[in-house]
């Protein structure tokens, strides 16, 4: 199904995916080249489905359920992609 131009509900998922990757990552990186593109945005993509959190998912991210709460105080560790612009945390086993 086509859509109509510069029409931003008429697909929605999209529109909210592009304008994520435009805030947290492209309006942040300067891009050298097609081949570049398509390594951060492979990046993006790997860090978006499998740890960053998703408001509708309860905080989970899509390819990870969401860890049970632990009482105990623990230790996160970091983890920086693409140059310290995209962070992971995980707990220290």
């Amino acid at each position: 199904m086509l859509t109509a131009p510069r029409a931003p509900r008429m697909n929605a998922v999209m529109e909210r995916w592009v304008g994520g990757v435009r805030r947290e990552l492209l309006d942040r990186i300067l891009i050298m080249n097609e081949r570049h593109l398509c390594k951060v945005l492979a990046e993006y993509e790997t860090y978006f489905n499998g740890h960053r959190p998703h408001r509708a998912l309860q905080e989970a991210s899509p390819l990870r359920a969401l860890p049970d709460p632990v009482d105990a105080d623990i230790e996160v560790s970091r983890r920086d992609r693409l140059g310290g612009l995209l962070h992971e945390y995980a707990p220290v086993a």
